[in-house]
């Protein structure tokens, strides 16, 4: 349902933010406002393939489309003869749109449209500092240096359009890859046990095969992680902890000394995003689910 809603939502935005954009590019005029118009399709396309055609590459292109049209659209709707239906409708739409690319259920349909065989993949939750700044920057770095050089080029600004095309193409080359590591987090639910994809903490994909998973269960709020390993960099909803029966051997990355490192484990710590349908998949390969309320009495699965 929610792809669906998704769907529509990006596909009416010629229809309900279309008219009050624009409207806004009509002040710039001549060449600057036909390439700022194709942008804004191609933008518009690019999603839509994104919405209708789920995978991980496009989830990195929605996420990072979506919050530029909001830009577009209080930037096009900041004009004061713009109409205000056109320029709340543009508005509003633009933001639906962007709330629902960012659900994590998207996220989860984009990586499961990818699986393989018997599987089936729970995305991690995404680190809440990055929000902060590096994950707006790294998005807006990606959309402007795509669009930059052409605008600057349609204005007739021929040198700062050249500068924008040598220095902006190879940035946003850095920011999309930089971005479509954090689509590419899951916890993987396979028939052997559970695999770890991490590209942001872990050097290589790690398989914990369920006869050495001595228990998954969900970390309450105020339990100490102890000796696992955190891998949730800083995020903490979703928390899953991973007691294995011997430590386990995973090779970590250290992103500050730019190396991997083999560490052993004797348990780890996840984040991730539907938690309790990642458990019940879990269960069904017959791996050892804890299940704790406060209250209540331990149960296994």
């Amino acid at each position: 349902m929610r792809r669906w809603l998704l769907g529509a939502a990006w596909i009416t935005l010629p229809v309900t933010a279309g008219p009050g954009i624009a409207e806004g590019l009509r002040s710039w005029g001549g060449a600057p406002q036909v390439v700022g118009s194709v942008l804004c399709w191609i933008g518009w396309a690019l999603g839509l393939l994104a919405c209708l055609a789920p995978r991980p590459l496009g989830l990195t292109a929605a996420r990072a489309l979506a919050p530029a049209g909001v830009v577009v659209a209080l930037v096009a709707t900041a004009r004061g003869d713009i109409s205000t239906v056109a320029a709340i409708g543009a508005i509003a739409a633009t933001l639906v749109a962007a709330v629902l690319v960012a659900d994590p259920a998207f996220a989860e349909l984009t990586a499961n449209a990818v699986s393989y065989g018997d599987e089936q993949r729970y995305p991690l939750r995404v680190p809440p500092g990055l929000f902060v700044g590096p994950l707006p920057l790294a998005r807006a770095v990606l959309v402007g240096g795509l669009v930059a050089g052409p605008l600057f080029l349609a204005d007739g600004h021929l040198m700062w359009g050249i500068v924008a095309l040598a220095l902006g193409l190879p940035a946003a080359a850095v920011a999309a890859q930089v971005l479509h590591r954090l689509s590419r987090r899951w916890v993987v639910v396979v028939p052997a046990g559970v695999v770890i994809v991490d590209p942001m903490t872990l050097a290589d994909n790690t398989l914990f095969p369920r006869e050495h998973v001595q228990v998954l269960r969900a970390l309450r709020g105020d339990e100490e992680p102890g000796l696992a390993l955190d891998l949730r960099l800083g995020a903490t909803l979703g928390s899953v902890l991973f007691v294995f029966d011997e430590p386990a051997e995973l090779t970590k990355m250290l992103r500050a000394l730019r190396r991997a490192e083999t560490v052993k484990a004797p348990s780890l710590l996840v984040a991730v995003a539907h938690r309790q349908a990642m458990f019940a998949s879990a269960a069904r390969r017959r791996v050892r689910i804890e299940v704790s309320d406060p209250g209540a009495t331990p149960q296994r699965v």
